[in-house]
């Protein structure tokens, strides 16, 4: 591999890792929001328990569940490295 593709390997790679940070940052903010949500659903009334209201937050939380596992699935460490092997 020549210099040149060799560098913008490494311009990629401080994309990727730019990119994790602000994806790790995205998975906090939506934790929190998970975390409140899942809150608020426990501590409705019993008359609301069964309720479209319940429903619909059971719903949100599992979509944000499935959001932030979809986050952790991404493995910048593995594609640093994938990158680097590529670059030698």
């Amino acid at each position: 591999m020549n210099r040149e593709r060799r560098k913008q390997i490494a311009a990629a790679r401080e994309l990727i890792d730019k990119g994790k940070a602000l994806l790790d940052e995205a998975r906090d903010m939506l934790e929190t929001i998970k975390d409140d949500e899942q809150a608020a659903r426990e501590n409705l009334p019993p008359s609301l328990e069964d309720s479209e209201r319940a429903q619909a937050m059971d719903a949100a939380i599992s979509e944000l569940e499935s959001a932030i596992s979809a986050l952790e699935d991404f493995d910048a460490d593995e594609i640093g490295t994938q990158l680097d092997t590529a670059s030698e």
